[in-house]
């Protein structure tokens, strides 16, 4: 056994499982990529295979799209810049004259020549860079502009204003018993005079004024103003506003105290003393009054210690006299003209075709509208909407970012609530802004596709700041008193997103498909319509359902489906009625691609949960299409034979490359059937019924085109000449990988065509036409691979019968594992090249067709050696056994169950019973036919009898009782049976003859009842192979009697022969049952042993059953 184990077969040990075809996006193997261009449609032809199936993939790729409901990231897939939008330059704000401009331009001259305060760190504190940025902006001659500059110096100058905003204080002393105060401020104006008196005099005292002045008249009460009281706090908060008139903008200063209030005091009597001060002597003594008494409380540290500082500005008065005010124009309005005259020069220095300028302006740009608004005293909110106003206007001319707009529409909503007002003029004037942009903004979603298109990430950003923005119009409608809307704006904009709908289809439509062409002209057309609809869908739907959706509330992809979806399908109801008469193979071709779009469509409303596709224009459309479709099929059916025809022809049965072990044509064959899988689940035909038809119909062409496929490669590789000498052949192993590929395949395939039952249909369940055509697909292919599995062997039988030869005719004194390893070897050499050509389930099915080869080609040389001595019928039981351990290959061959059955079996037995003496042989005869008993069904009939031993007369007895349903074997079909009952085996009971019953004539189902005794010892009857056989048998007239049926009884299982019956009675025991039987093969296989015998006793016994079996029949 050592030498056997090391010639083991190593190459079983190591199958590799073949990896699974997938179908090769690139094309079919063997074609080019010039295959890849769009083949031309038309009446396919025989012989057209290759170019109708190109055609078929171009339809099923455009299918592959359609697959679920798209995302963004699937449609976004460009980010080139936004297409431009249309600009106009009447939209913007009206033109002004000549006169006009030189009065802004003055107007701008004098805001920054009269300029006061300190510049913020991001503006321009120089005065020459703002003259000369306005000539730059204005366009002037540098003469010009110097007499427009002494114009305005000569212009009478301005008063002055200071805006003092009071917004908190922290950490304050407390006053009161409570550990709080009730703080409030006292803040006025210290005249320049009075201001360096005082200063001169009290330089310790900061904030008093002089004792004394010369100058006298009423002091207006507006000079000195007071805050609100804030009780018991010492953080307190104000937010209050004053204006005090400035003399010298120099050097007046600004003067605050905060005190705390006392109840006993009235604050409003305080304010009322305040406003009788005479003079500034008084008003001075009185601050320093207030100022002494805080010194008294005593105080933790300065006053700046404990007062927050305040947030001011010093402003140009609102009250000016220039040329723009004399006109009766008001800052407001100044403000918005000059604002616009600005961002027109800022944006022009920006690329021309710029659309992402957020208006970022220049630092002279910015300066001059801040000098110029705070000189107008224009409020927070004001300057927001006259930016809003100015900058959505300038859109309308030269496009800008819409992130830019929304963030002026954003601050105008914040100042918006706290202000919550607007001169009816001004409100007038941004409710007409409002009105320009939507107008504006309607006229772009009117053609959404072409400004706004889904493919680009840039323009859907647009877009959405756009909705963001026109969103942002709706929020305003609440607060205007003059409702800039007549309806609600996202009713606009569904009418507008409508109209562009209706007018983009019937632009396609006159493109692609003009309703005055004729019908088979325009089908074309009308099928890159449909696609160009459905991808349109597509986009809406993975795009802008969720921007218009989360941000206006508007259903665009509803509304634009609704639309669309019924314009198509009455193009399409109106084109089949016109075609219906004039079906062609070209016209069904046509029709059968639009049908699959628009049943896409279908599908794609449905895919959506809350869809029902029975209220759509398309329901039923599939109706006028079955013709087509019906038409379509059966071309398809003969293509697919063409095309398999013309793949085999081409076909050198070797492997496509070192990866595969199938050849082309195989790979053509998977790929043909693929595509008809796939185009019937695109199919996906709604009528049950209808579906069905068309399913079994498919089903069958399938089957019958794989089956013509098998059949062209047997005859392909029956027609190739063989290599003299070669025992295993190439082209037979890559033709049964090929039916091996295209079993797997075709079953694919087939699975794949269901269709809808209804509601008798369940789930997983194939329809059983479909099943019935699968089943008999499988057998033909399994059929088929069986067929040139035995033709590939076939060329090994020769051989294997000459080392089976030589392990018989190999001396006794040679070693069993010496003369089986030749075989062995031979076995090893043959199945490593069947592992490097086969697939790992057809390696299986050649081991199986040799390991059959093998058993029987050992059992016809034991046949061939009769009267051959122990030792030759050992040899061959080792043998067996080394090519069981050979072929299973410890588990990565064939499996033991396997192995070990059918001829396995057979071969077991007749070694075994060779190997015994005759009486063994005889008693297995007899176990055989024990063990038969189990294996039979009702076929011959049953026998019912009782046994019994009685062990005081040492006999046995046994009773035949009845039989039913035995077999008719007369010609008026009844018979006449009788039965034989006999004790075996006859060496064990040699005196003991055998008994038979009475006949019982003209019928099926006798009853005996008749007793038998049999004296015999009961160890006889214990022996192994002890029984009772029944024989029934027809008794005839005229000839030899007829066999019916026999069974046997083991005598062990009996009453009384193991132990004797409890009260010793005759008839003890429960009737037994016995299907009748007639000798199988494991039985014969002992009397042929039996027959090869010379012995006296093995003749006897086989002549004695000669004479019975001459009247059995034939095994059934």
């Amino acid at each position: 056994m050592s030498t056997l184990l090391e010639i083991k077969s190593s190459v079983l040990r190591q199958v590799q499982v073949c990896p699974s075809f997938r179908r090769r996006t690139e094309g079919e193997p063997g074609s080019s990529g010039a295959e890849a261009r769009e083949p031309t449609t038309g009446a396919w032809k025989p012989g057209d295979g290759v170019e109708f199936f190109a055609q078929m993939r171009l339809i099923l790729k455009k299918g592959e799209g359609r697959q679920g409901l798209p995302g963004p990231e699937v449609l976004l897939r460009s980010s080139s810049p936004a297409p431009a939008e249309p600009v106009d330059a009447s939209r913007g704000l009206r033109a002004l004259t000549q006169e006009e401009v030189e009065l802004l331009y003055e107007e701008a001259l004098y805001t920054v020549l009269y300029r006061a305060g300190t510049m913020g760190p991001d503006q321009v504190d120089d005065q020459e860079v703002l003259l000369s940025y306005l000539q730059q902006v204005f366009g002037t001659s540098p003469e010009e502009h110097a007499e427009a500059v002494e114009r305005v110096r000569k212009a009478k100058a301005p008063t002055y204003a200071l805006k003092v905003s009071v917004m908190r204080a922290k950490n304050l002393l407390a006053k009161d018993p409570n550990g709080f105060s009730d703080p409030y401020c006292m803040l006025g104006i210290l005249p320049a005079s009075d201001t360096l008196r005082e200063a001169g005099a009290h330089k310790e005292q900061r904030f008093s004024f002089r004792k004394g002045s010369k100058r006298g008249g009423p002091l207006p009460a507006k000079c000195i103003q007071v805050t609100e009281v804030k009780s018991s706090t010492l953080n307190p908060v104000w937010k209050e506003h004053f204006l005090f008139e400035i003399k010298d903008v120099n050097l007046d200063q600004l003067h605050l105290d905060i005190w705390d209030h006392d109840d006993d005091v009235s604050l409003v009597e305080a304010c009322r003393k305040l406003n009788e001060v005479i003079g500034l002597k008084g008003m001075s003594r009185y601050f320093k009054q207030i100022v002494k008494s805080a010194r008294a409380n005593g105080t933790a540290g300065p006053t700046e210690d404990h007062t927050d500082d305040f947030l001011g500005c010093l402003n140009i008065p609102v009250r000016r006299d220039t040329s723009m005010s004399q006109r009766g124009r008001s800052g407001f309005q100044s403000y918005l003209l000059l604002f616009s005259r600005l961002l027109q020069f800022e944006h022009r220095t920006e690329e021309p075709n710029s659309s992402s300028w957020r208006g970022e302006l220049s630092g002279p740009a910015a300066t001059v509208l801040c000098l110029h608004g705070a000189q107008s005293n224009l409020s927070a909110l004001q300057l927001a909407v006259l930016h809003w106003q100015v900058s959505s206007r300038h859109h309308q001319t030269r496009t800008l970012d819409y992130g830019y707009l929304l963030g002026l529409l954003e601050d105008m909503q914040a100042h918006w609530e706290e202000a919550a007002s607007l001169p009816q003029e001004q409100e007038e004037g941004l409710a007409d802004s409002f009105s320009a942009f939507s107008e504006f903004g309607l006229q772009l979603l009117h053609q959404l596709r072409s400004y706004f298109p889904a493919t680009n990430s840039t323009a859907v950003y647009r877009l959405e700041l756009l909705l963001k923005c026109l969103g942002k119009l709706q929020l305003f409608r609440p607060a205007f008193e003059i409702c800039p809307f007549e309806t609600e704006l996202n009713m606009d904009i569904a009418a507008a997103l409508k109209r562009g709908n209706r007018e983009w289809y019937e632009e396609l439509l006159n493109t692609l498909s003009p309703r005055e062409q004729p019908g088979p002209q325009r089908l074309a057309g009308l099928v890159k319509l449909a696609d160009t609809v459905y991808e349109d869908l597509q986009s809406c739907y993975g795009i802008y359902a969720s921007l218009f959706h989360s941000i206006i509330r508007v259903d665009i992809f509803t509304l634009t489906f609704r639309q669309l979806e019924r314009l198509v399908a009455e193009e399409a109801w109106v084109l089949t009625e016109e075609l219906g008469p004039k079906m062609s193979l070209e016209v069904a071709s046509g029709l059968f691609e639009l049908y699959l779009t628009l049943a896409d469509i279908q599908r794609f409303w449905s895919s959506i949960p809350g869809r029902d596709s029975r209220s759509l224009a398309l329901a039923g459309i599939h109706t006028p299409f079955l013709p087509a479709v019906k038409l379509w099929l059966q071309v398809l059916r003969d293509q697919a034979k063409w095309r398999l025809q013309e793949a085999v022809d081409v076909d050198t049965l070797e492997p496509m490359d070192a990866s595969s072990k199938h050849s082309s044509s195989a790979a053509t064959a998977s790929l043909c059937f693929s595509h008809i899988q796939e185009l019937w689940a695109r199919l996906a035909w709604p009528d049950p019924a209808q579906a069905q038809a068309l399913g079994t119909q498919l089903s069958q062409d399938l089957c019958e085109a794989a089956v013509f496929y098998s059949e062209l490669l047997r005859k392909k590789v029956d027609a190739q000449p063989g290599a003299a000498g070669e025992a295993v052949s190439e082209p037979l192993c890559t033709v049964l990988n090929d039916v091996e590929l295209l079993r797997k395949t075709a079953g694919q395939a087939l699975r794949g065509l269901v269709w809808p039952e209804g509601a008798a249909g369940s789930d997983g369940v194939l329809p059983r036409p479909l099943l019935s055509c699968t089943q008999a697909l499988e057998e033909d292919l399994q059929r088929e691979a069986r067929t040139v599995t035995a033709h590939l062997t076939s060329k090994m039988v020769s051989d294997i019968r000459k080392y089976v030869q030589h392990v018989s005719l190999s001396p006794d004194s040679i070693q069993n594992d010496e003369a089986v390893a030749p075989l062995l070897k031979y076995l090893d050499e043959k199945l490593a090249l069947l592992n490097a050509s086969l697939v790992k389930e057809n390696l299986s099915r050649v081991l199986e067709a040799l390991w059959e080869l093998l058993l029987q080609a050992i059992l016809q040389a034991l046949g061939a050696n009769q009267d051959v001595s122990a030792d030759f019928y050992g040899r061959f039981h080792f043998t067996l056994e080394a090519l069981v351990n050979f072929f299973h290959a410890e588990g990565q061959g064939l499996p033991l169950e396997s192995l070990r059955d059918g001829s396995y079996k057979r071969l077991e037995e007749e070694l075994r019973l060779h190997q015994c003496s005759t009486r063994e042989c005889i008693e297995q005869y007899y176990l055989d036919k024990l063990k038969q008993r189990s294996l039979e069904h009702n076929r011959f009939g049953r026998l019912s009898v009782r046994c019994h031993y009685e062990a005081a007369e040492q006999r046995l007895a046994v009773e035949v009782l009845h039989a039913a349903d035995l077999l008719p074997l007369d010609a008026n079909g009844l018979s006449d049976p009788f039965v034989i009952v006999e004790l075996g085996p006859p060496h064990l009971f040699p005196l003991v003859r055998s008994q038979r019953t009475q006949v019982k004539s003209r019928t099926l189902h006798p009853v005996y009842d008749e007793l038998f005794h049999f004296s015999v010892p009961a160890e006889a009857c214990r022996r192994r192979g002890a029984c009772v056989l029944f024989t029934v048998m027809d008794h005839d007239w005229l000839s030899t009697n007829d066999f019916a049926g026999e069974a046997a009884l083991g005598l062990g299982s009996v009453g009384g022969v193991a132990r004797p019956l409890v009260g010793g009675s005759a008839r003890a025991g429960q009737p037994v049952t016995l299907h009748l039987r007639r000798p199988r093969a494991q039985v014969r296989s002992a009397l042929r042993m039996l027959e090869g015998r010379t012995n006296k006793e093995a003749q006897e016994f086989v002549k004695r059953l000669k004479e019975l079996e001459k009247y059995m029949e034939a095994d059934p």
